[in-house]
């Protein structure tokens, strides 16, 4: 038997093991992952992250595994904009925006009980977005826009502010862009 795969990490010690991993990993990290290199079940690591995020470790959960948030955008254009649609919209509008080459940060929507629900969605292209919606198939969930009519906002992130742009204007065109009454 191999020693290593036998060597179960342990708390603290574990907690800055996945620490370390995210921040050098250069995307999302599935808790199944993380959970078969530590050693431990995936809901240790599901409190492992809970833990970290309690210390105020930026870290996100995605519909593709935890990602570490580095401070700042790091030279990223960002805005947020409004789009409306219903679901059967949802691969389109997202497709639209990815091939422009902007990153889909998160949905926000306005719940009239829970104030603003935000979700991330962190999906940069074509690739991204089927697993997306492949896990909201497979887990039959409801899209935030869902709540509230189809109206929400993504924080949209790119190289430069000029592609954010052109994928609104394509939105637009598309009748996804919510317009201002």
């Amino acid at each position: 038997m191999n020693k290593e795969k036998e060597k179960k990490l342990l708390g603290e010690d574990r907690r800055e093991w996945i620490l370390n991993y995210l921040k050098n990993s250069s995307g999302p990290v599935t808790g199944t992952a993380l959970a078969e290199k530590s050693n431990v079940s995936r809901q240790v690591i599901v409190g492992d992250i809970t833990l970290l995020k309690a210390r105020n470790e930026p870290i996100i959960a995605t519909s593709q595994g935890y990602l570490y948030m580095r401070i700042g955008n790091q030279g990223l254009a960002e805005r947020i904009i409004a789009c409306r649609h219903d679901r059967s919209q949802a691969e389109q509008e997202l497709n639209i925006i990815v091939d422009h080459g902007v990153t889909v940060k998160d949905v926000t929507v306005e719940h009239p009980v829970y104030g603003d629900l935000t979700a991330s969605i962190m999906v940069s292209n074509r690739k991204d977005v089927q697993a997306f919606l492949k896990s909201i198939r497979k887990t039959n969930a409801s899209l935030l826009l869902e709540l509230t009519s189809g109206l929400h906002l993504h924080t949209l992130t790119a190289p430069d502010e000029q592609m954010i742009l052109n994928a609104e204007k394509a939105l637009h065109e598309a009748g996804i862009l919510a317009e201002e009454n």
